[in-house]
């Protein structure tokens, strides 16, 4: 089968292709035919800027080959999407079956891959968030697979005032699409407009300063990406603000009961119209650098996906 690897960091250039045998599943697996393979922006990183070289995990989906030890609730032949810790730029992946999710007929394996764990980060910061009806949003990385979800679920909680942060103007009528009250750009943060009650902030690093001098009295903010950064006490101290941490991994092992709860949720939002999983674009799986660049560049609008 076709996997893509890297052996050293670097930019996209240092990913290729290679021929290997398919795995089997371990206790507790499900191999998986891959459909449609989500790229996210912390792998994206890793490849970049980790230290030893790991398996190119994320979302996939497709349709279920064969069982490990212990699985129970699927069968092979049906068809799901989840969280790939191992190699999952493959054409077979393996999925541990709790953080695997059955697809609902009629659903496509692009719209699967782009919704679940992007829309399960995104419920899950809005609820960190402890948005209240009324209140005021500012969605950073407004733009991405995860971002176009957070709009769309902010509004839905009851945002009051919702504004998109964006790395360009082009983009502004994409994330107006999706409910976007007002568009500010990163390289302005003095003309964010008033406070903000809740800031979701999925891209960290020099943007979590200016982020978190955005939040009004009162104040929260939530960091979901993978940009890191630095809070000084003194700006949380006088504004009497927060900084929620938020990693939909450590709820999916915690709190498996709300992971599974945000699930159905997710699929319910999808089968009524109310939430629609935005989707740049399918790539070749053997062209994965070029969706890396697609996201290094900031140039996507939603979620880019890889197809084996």
């Amino acid at each position: 089968m076709l996997r893509i690897r890297h052996d050293v960091n670097g930019g996209p250039e240092v990913l290729f292709a290679e021929d290997v045998a398919v795995p089997a599943p371990g206790a507790g697996e499900l191999l998986v035919a891959v459909e449609a393979v989500g790229v996210t922006l912390p792998v994206v990183r890793k490849v970049r800027e980790g230290g030893e070289a790991i398996p190119l995990g994320g979302e996939v989906a497709g349709t279920v080959a064969a069982l490990g030890e212990g699985v129970t609730g699927f069968a092979v032949g049906d068809r799901v999407t989840g969280l790939c810790f191992g190699h999952g730029y493959a054409e077979y992946a393996l999925l541990a079956a709790p953080f695997a999710s059955a697809v609902p007929d009629g659903v496509g394996s692009v719209d699967a891959v782009a919704l679940v764990r992007s829309g399960l980060v995104a419920r899950g910061a809005v609820a960190a968030g402890q948005l209240r009806p009324g209140e005021s949003v500012l969605v950073t990385a407004a733009a991405s697979g995860v971002g176009s979800l957070a709009l769309q679920l902010a509004r839905a909680a009851g945002a009051g005032r919702l504004v998109a942060a964006v790395s360009s103007a082009d983009k502004a009528g994409f994330v107006r699409s999706l409910g976007a009250d007002e568009v500010v750009l990163y390289e302005d943060p003095a003309a964010w407009g008033e406070p903000y009650d809740v800031v979701l902030d999925g891209v960290g690093g020099e943007l979590l300063g200016p982020a978190v001098r955005a939040l009004a009295t009162g104040g929260r903010l939530v960091a979901y990406g993978s940009g890191g950064g630095t809070v000084e006490a003194y700006e949380l101290l006088v504004r009497g603000a927060s900084v929620i941490g938020f990693q939909i991994r450590a709820v999916a092992q915690g709190r498996p009961e709300v992971y599974e709860a945000w699930r159905r949720e997710l699929w319910k939002a999808y089968a009524d119209g109310s939430l629609r999983p935005a989707v740049h674009g399918e790539i070749p799986l053997a062209e994965a650098g070029r969706a890396h660049r697609l996201i290094e560049e900031r140039r996507n609008f939603g979620k880019v996906v890889l197809i084996p």
